[in-house]
């Protein structure tokens, strides 16, 4: 269904930054019987309920606009923050992440994991420099970007 979400997403975009949000995500699922478009939006200070009514509104009225209708079935439209353990999607995203405390998923193990939760402490050309914890030791991890299946913040306990 990512043929919807490419087909909103330039009408989305700007209604979000016009809120002076960031768009974080769109999701289009099916849960049940019932389809959902999400949109994931934040900024600096924090969504709040204000910022999704703004951009809910405007959104469901750009989409009952569109000609023809991207949606083969009726969705309900959810505005919402992305939360603590945001996406981060894109290349951006994740440089802006440096210094935080984020999770990699990997399409194939890396140094003999699945995933790797750690301070990113760079981006590079072609890697992530990953600082994490192995029991008591504190390593240094050098992630080829192309490894990444997802990534998103995290939170440390």
């Amino acid at each position: 269904m990512s043929l919807i979400v490419d087909k909103v997403r330039p009408l989305i975009e700007p209604i979000v930054k016009e809120a002076g949000c960031e768009l974080v995500d769109i999701e289009y699922v099916k849960e049940g019987k019932n389809w959902f478009l999400r949109v994931y939006a934040d900024n600096e200070a924090g969504i709040d309920l204000d910022h999704c009514a703004l951009i809910s509104e405007r959104v469901s009225e750009e989409l009952d606009a569109m000609q023809p209708d991207p949606f083969p079935d009726a969705y309900f439209l959810e505005i919402s923050s992305p939360g603590a353990e945001r996406p981060l999607k894109t290349e951006e995203q994740i440089k802006s992440a440096i210094g935080e405390y984020i999770h990699f998923d990997y399409y194939a193990p890396q140094y003999g994991e699945k995933h790797h939760d750690g301070i990113l402490l760079a981006v590079n050309e072609d890697t992530y420099l990953l600082k994490v914890q192995i029991k008591t030791v504190s390593k240094e991890l050098e992630i080829d970007k192309k490894a990444v299946a997802k990534a998103r913040l995290a939170v440390k306990f």
